[in-house]
C-alpha cells in the first residue's frame, strides 16, 4: 500500500515539474516574440503599440516563472513611460511611432489592475516591500479615481473619464479582475474589494443577453440597476469578454456564474465553435475559435487534453497572452 501511494506520490510531483517546466518554456517563448530589450511588450496585432494590459499581463507571467530580471525590465519600462503623476495611475496606450506616444492621458482599470496584482505577487515571492507598497499606490488610486456607487451596486469605471454618462455607465466586464480583488481584499482588509467581488458577480447574473445568454465586451448600467449592452460598440461576445469566464473560472472553478458559457460551447464541437456571437441578433462569427480562445474554452470546459501550452512563431499577442493567462488559471 505504501508503495502505491510512494509511486503516485512521485507520479504527481513529476507531473507538476514537467508541467512547470513546460510553462516556462512557453514564457521563453512569449518573451522572444512580445518582450524588447527596454522592457515594452508588444502587441503585434495592433501595429506593435503597447498598453498596460499587456504591461501587467507580462508581469503577472514573469512572477509565475520566477523570473525577476524580466519584471524588472517591464516594470521599469512601465513606471518610466506610463506612470500618470497627476493620478497614480498609467496612461493606457503607447504608441512608440507617434510625435506623442501617450496622446490618450485616461487609464484603462484592467491593466492597472495586473500591475498592481504582479507586485503585490512579486513582494510576496521576492520578500521585497518596495514592490508592496508600489501595489499598494495603485489600488488606493484605482479606488479613489476608478470606484463608484450607481444603480445601486459598487462598480469600478473602465477608466477614470468617459465612462460615467449620468444617466447610465459603460462597463467592461472583462475588467472584472476576481481573483486580484481577492488578493487585494486580503492585503487591504478594505471592504470596497469585496463588495466590488459581490456586485461584480451579481452584474454578470444580469448580463446574460439574447439566446447564447452571454454579457457583451460592453454594457450600459443604468441608474435603476438594469443592464443591456452598450450602444456604442458592436453588441458581442467577443475578444473582451473571452476574459469575462477566465477570470470567473480562475477565482472560483466551480462557479455557476461559468454554466452559461459551458452551454453555449458545449452546442458546437471545438473546432467548429464560432469565435464569437451578436446578443442581439443571435448571429456567430463566420470563423472558428482557435489559439488564445480555444485556450480558454478549453479552461472553462475542463479540457485537459489538448497538449503541453505552446506559443507559435505565428500567434499574436492577444492570443498568445490568452493561452499563456488560462495556464496560469489553470
Amino acid at each position: 500500500m505504501w508503495q502505491r501511494c510512494k509511486v503516485l506520490m512521485m507520479a504527481v510531483i513529476a507531473l507538476v515539474i514537467s508541467q512547470q517546466a513546460l510553462a516556462g518554456q512557453a514564457w521563453e517563448s512569449y518573451k522572444t516574440r512580445f518582450l524588447m530589450a527596454d522592457g515594452r511588450i508588444i502587441d503585434t496585432g495592433n501595429n506593435s503599440i503597447s498598453h498596460t494590459e499587456g504591461q501587467g499581463f507580462a508581469m503577472m507571467m514573469a512572477v509565475r516563472n520566477n523570473d525577476r530580471a524580466s519584471f524588472d525590465k517591464i516594470w521599469r519600462w512601465t513606471q518610466q513611460n506610463l506612470k500618470n503623476p497627476d493620478n497614480g495611475l498609467f496612461y493606457w496606450r503607447y504608441n512608440p511611432v507617434a510625435a506623442q506616444p501617450v496622446a490618450d492621458k485616461n487609464n484603462a482599470t484592467d491593466g492597472d489592475t495586473f500591475i498592481a496584482w504582479a507586485l503585490l505577487k512579486a513582494g510576496d515571492l521576492w520578500h521585497d516591500d518596495s514592490y508592496l507598497k508600489a501595489s499598494d499606490a495603485i489600488t488606493r488610486a484605482l479606488v479613489e479615481h476608478n470606484v463608484i456607487n450607481f444603480g445601486g451596486y459598487r462598480v469600478m469605471l473602465p477608466g477614470a473619464k468617459g465612462f460615467n454618462l449620468n444617466s447610465y455607465v459603460n462597463l467592461n466586464p472583462s475588467y472584472f479582475v476576481f481573483p486580484a480583488w481577492q488578493d487585494f481584499a486580503n492585503r487591504s482588509h478594505l471592504t470596497v474589494w469585496r463588495d466590488l467581488i459581490n456586485d461584480g458577480q451579481k452584474l454578470l447574473g444580469k448580463m446574460r443577453f439574447g439566446n447564447p445568454q452571454l454579457p457583451a465586451d460592453w454594457v450600459s448600467l443604468y441608474a435603476d440597476g438594469h443592464v443591456v449592452p452598450a450602444k456604442e460598440w458592436p453588441a458581442r461576445f467577443s475578444y473582451d469578454a473571452i476574459r469575462v469566464p477566465l477570470y470567473v473560472k480562475w477565482f472560483t472553478p466551480a462557479s455557476p456564474l461559468l454554466e452559461p458559457y459551458k452551454a453555449w460551447w458545449g452546442r458546437f464541437a471545438r473546432a467548429q465553435t464560432p469565435a464569437w456571437v451578436n446578443v442581439t441578433t443571435n448571429d456567430p462569427a463566420p470563423y472558428m475559435m482557435e489559439g488564445g480562445l480555444l485556450a480558454v474554452r478549453d479552461l472553462v470546459m475542463g479540457d485537459n487534453a489538448q497538449g503541453e501550452l505552446q506559443i507559435t512563431q505565428q500567434e499574436d499577442y492577444y492570443s498568445a497572452s490568452l493561452k499563456m493567462l488560462a495556464g496560469l488559471a489553470r
